[in-house]
């Protein structure tokens, strides 16, 4: 018997079937072994010493006869006895045998429905014991597992709340600020100040859109409309979207094509969203007088798109990090120099919509940093 079949769940219930029966009937074959001769001789004794007392010890053929008929009776009433009593003791051995057993099985069974109902009450941080590798062990290590997915995506709602909460006080309490000057004369009303307010509206309303653009993508509601579609073209598309931006900030932003790339199955839109988000990242963490490379490679069926720059970088520990909603490296910086936090996530959204994965990679801090996504070949 393999190693599988002995640690399945299958092969244990019929083990403890064929125990339960090998229990029972050892029990009735012991019974009736230790019972049947005892009441036979018994029995025999208090049927036949009468008769031969009666008989006088004389034996005849008919005499023999009725002996004969007497023990069989004798026989026949001890065995039915024993087998009765048997019956009963292995009955009640087996139903032993079989609730021991039964609440092996059950118990891990019962323990989960009862995780269940405290996961259900919001207790996310219950877990079960894993018992062994069969199929009740898979489950419970399937059922660990499920928890512990729960418990991460309320600690990231109660994490997305409270950023975007905060993401939110600032820009509402400089306008309020500003408001309150207004009102009270203590701010002049000059063209500055309603500069001010503008920009704290739009960085508002961008961080809105932001929310609501990445609410979409992380519920599949954005329409992923894929067709073939040329590397190169979406690379044209996302640089000359943004190369006024880089030339004002004095970066170099240059692109490298290897050749013969085949064509990428892609949302066009889409694909070129995820290019500038990675793009913009580049130019926000990039000094002035660096370089940031956006290169498209062939790998195996999938083609590989990189935006590199020579900015600041990333320590090792964060490189995982850099695609949660409103994650940051440097926990003092503002958003006014960050961003929203949220552009990586919804580029992270997107590509995985589109069948590929991103990833970043980084020498270390002040090393420059490359994003990377792939896109499936058409």
């Amino acid at each position: 018997m393999s190693t599988k079949l002995r640690s399945s769940l299958r092969s244990k219930l019929l083990v403890a079937h064929l125990l339960v029966v090998l229990v029972g009937v050892v029990t009735l074959l012991l019974a009736a072994a230790l019972i049947a001769p005892q009441l036979f001789n018994r029995l025999m004794v208090e049927v036949t010493a009468p008769r031969m007392r009666a008989l006088g010890h004389v034996m005849s053929q008919p005499a023999e006869v009725a002996m004969r008929d007497l023990a069989a009776e004798a026989f026949r009433e001890a065995f039915a006895i024993a087998l009765a009593w048997g019956a009963a003791a292995a009955v009640a051995t087996a139903v032993a045998v079989s609730v021991f057993l039964s609440s092996r099985i059950a118990r891990p069974i019962l323990g989960m429905a009862s995780a269940s109902r405290r996961i259900a009450a919001g207790h996310y941080a219950e877990r079960v014991p894993v018992g062994g590798s069969d199929e009740l062990g898979r489950l419970a290590a399937s059922f660990n597992e499920m928890a512990s997915s729960l418990e991460a995506v309320e600690r990231r709602r109660r994490e997305l709340v409270g950023d975007v909460a905060h993401e939110l006080r600032t820009p509402i309490a400089n306008l309020q600020g500003y408001l309150e000057g207004l009102m009270d004369g203590v701010v002049e009303p000059s063209g500055e100040t309603w500069g001010f307010l503008l920009g704290e509206t739009a960085r508002l309303r961008r961080l809105v859109e932001d929310l609501q653009e990445l609410s979409r993508v992380e519920a599949r509601q954005v329409a992923i409309s894929p067709r073939p579609i040329s590397p190169s073209s979406l690379v044209q598309v996302a640089v000359a979207r943004l190369r006024p931006q880089f030339a004002e900030k004095g970066l170099s932003l240059e692109s490298a094509l290897s050749p013969r790339i085949p064509p990428v199955l892609a949302d066009e839109d889409r694909a070129v969203q995820v290019l500038t988000n990675l793009l913009s990242n580049a130019l926000r963490y990039t000094p002035s007088g660096g370089r940031v490379e956006v290169a498209v490679e062939r790998q195996e069926d999938d083609v590989v798109f990189r935006v590199r720059d020579t900015g600041v970088g990333v320590a090792p520990e964060h490189l995982p990090h850099l695609f949660e909603r409103f994650y940051r490296v440097d926990k003092a910086r503002s958003r006014d120099a960050g961003g929203s936090g949220i552009g990586l996530t919804i580029a992270r959204s997107l590509v995985e919509a589109m069948g590929g994965r991103i990833w970043a990679d980084s020498p270390g801090l002040g090393k420059g940093t490359t994003l990377s996504f792939t896109l499936p070949k058409a």
